[in-house]
């Protein structure tokens, strides 16, 4: 991607018109990923266009089969296909980074295989350092531009976050931080609703990563039938948020996609390589603001979000801040999620933090991006639900939780 395609790219994502998804996949994986980056920014584009971007998740441009033997060739050790009984060469779903097929072991266990297209990550390294070096000549022309979520840390989140992804042994390793987690905090907090998929390690490398095949529907699925059930909704939550708040380390990408219910009922995360992490000052002074949202108690709010910065601001500063902070808040009580978006008011009030003077870390992101896809699946779900007073009893619940984690680490 050169310069003038990062401008068409821009264009698109800030225009109004629907965007062309596959002009910008053709812009490489780069431009895809800004895209899917800019998917969750419903504070201040267009929602129609978040929409639309939201689907570059799933439905990219998969191989022809007739590629598939080759991309094997390249991504697997000699005799690797030996060890199914049947593989299919066409793709079922297909993501940024690569693909997925499904196929048999010889002991006719049921998988799927996920295969990396070869030349995402020299093509990503290469447009990456073109497109930052310009936004750095750009940022010394106009500071300004730095001063609400800085493009260059952007860019270096996208950065991280997408060369995790190419190396799939990352899959196996988020996995079994999850799972780690879930056996040592069972018997505090219930998480039997949550179930991680076997790896067959090996079968897998950096470029290729058999699992078991999942029985069952992806939330996507299930929203797009109208059949995923608000309670069910609500129980994984209820999962999210115990990794989130209590632990500081979480999925980083539970797009509806990449959730299964399977036919257990049991609520499966798959793609576990992208784990995000905050900081304890974070997730507790997020819970803490998020607890004190959830009784409306605004002023209580505007306190947590100025004892999460990094920079404390003047008195007179912070009298101006809960000031606009109620006004800002005004319409929330009782609203519902089609009438005011928890993330876009939460990208609201950090950005509110930010012009008063306050300062924080980067770890925001990955709980920005959590919240957009809780917020999406409500608002498809049960677009009339009273989200934060629905997760109220939740987080009365999970606060004697969180003092007992602090006791077991």
């Amino acid at each position: 991607m050169n310069i003038f395609q990062f401008f068409g790219l821009l264009s698109q994502i800030y225009g109004t018109k629907k965007p062309d998804l596959k002009s910008i996949q053709k812009k490489g994986l780069l431009a895809v990923k800004i895209a899917q980056h800019y998917a969750l920014r419903v504070d201040f584009l267009n929602e129609d266009v978040c929409k639309e971007l939201s689907k570059l998740f799933q439905n990219t441009v998969s191989l022809p089969p007739g590629d598939i033997e080759n991309l094997i060739q390249k991504n697997c050790p000699a005799g690797w296909i030996n060890n199914f009984s049947r593989f299919d060469t066409n793709a079922f779903a297909s993501a940024s980074i690569g693909q997925v097929h499904r196929g048999t072991l010889l002991n006719e266990k049921k998988v799927v295989i996920k295969l990396i297209r070869q030349n995402n990550r020299k093509q990503f390294l290469s447009d990456l350092k073109r497109i930052e070096s310009f936004i750095r000549v750009i940022i010394k022309i106009y500071p300004k531009l730095k001063r609400v979520f800085n493009p260059i840390d952007v860019l270096d989140y996208i950065k991280q976050y997408t060369l995790n992804e190419l190396n799939l042994q990352n899959e196996i390793t988020g996995k079994n931080q999850l799972e780690e987690i879930k056996f040592k905090y069972e018997n505090i907090y219930d998480l039997s609703l949550l179930k991680l998929p076997k790896y067959y390690n090996e079968l897998s490398n950096n470029n290729v990563l058999v699992s078991e095949l999942i029985e069952g529907k992806t939330f996507e699925e299930l929203l797009s039938a109208g059949e995923l059930k608000y309670e069910m909704l609500l129980d994984f939550f209820k999962i999210h948020g115990f990794y989130l708040f209590a632990i500081g380390a979480f999925h980083g990408d539970i797009h509806p996609g990449n959730i299964i219910l399977d036919k257990n009922n049991k609520v499966v995360l798959i793609d576990n390589g992208a784990i995000s992490k905050v900081t304890p000052k974070t997730r507790i002074g997020l819970f803490n603001f998020f607890e004190a949202l959830s009784q409306y108690d605004y002023k209580k709010s505007a306190n947590c979000l100025h004892e999460m910065s990094d920079k404390k601001i003047s008195a007179l500063k912070l009298q101006q801040f809960r000031s606009d902070f109620l006004t800002l808040y005004a319409d929330f009580k009782d609203s519902t999620v089609s009438q005011i978006s928890l993330t876009k008011k939460m990208m609201q009030t950090i950005k509110l933090g930010v012009h008063s003077g306050m300062t924080f870390g980067d770890d925001m992101f990955g709980i920005i991006k959590s919240l957009m896809y809780l917020d999406g699946m409500t608002l498809r779900c049960k677009p009339q639900a009273k989200l934060m007073h629905d997760i109220r009893p939740f987080i009365d619940a999970l606060k004697p939780i969180l003092e007992k984690v602090e006791h077991t680490t």
